[in-house]
């Protein structure tokens, strides 16, 4: 067990999609040259109560890099369980995750990377 994660607010100055993904992007990169095990992006939920665009282009984009195996795998604030499986794994590769306010809080503003 180890690493560290990182949380990072892309959505705090209410960007595009796409410049929300370039910081996603970014954010990748930051974090695998710092060491982080994982970062945990809180792009919001949208204010239309479906889902908002800048969500579904990340978890898209996220989806894209983990089949491309730029990342590990991501967790959905949904399913940031310790009931999941997936999340399970990642307590594996980052301890620190255990104790991340929105664990258990089935908050779909936010996904955590895995790296």
């Amino acid at each position: 067990m180890g690493g560290f994660y990182k949380e990072v607010n892309i959505k705090i100055d209410l960007p595009t999609a796409a410049e929300a993904i370039r910081r996603i992007e970014a954010n990748i990169r930051n974090g695998k040259a710092l060491g982080a095990a994982a970062i945990k992006i809180v792009h919001g939920y949208g204010s239309t109560g479906k889902g908002g665009k800048i969500r579904k282009e990340a978890r898209r984009y996220l989806e894209e890099m983990r089949v491309r195996g730029v990342i590990l795998d991501y967790i959905t604030g949904e399913q940031f369980s310790i009931f999941d499986e997936q999340t399970r794994r990642a307590f594996g590769r980052c301890a620190d995750l255990r104790q991340d306010r929105d664990l258990e809080q089935h908050n779909n503003g936010m996904t955590i990377i895995i790296l």
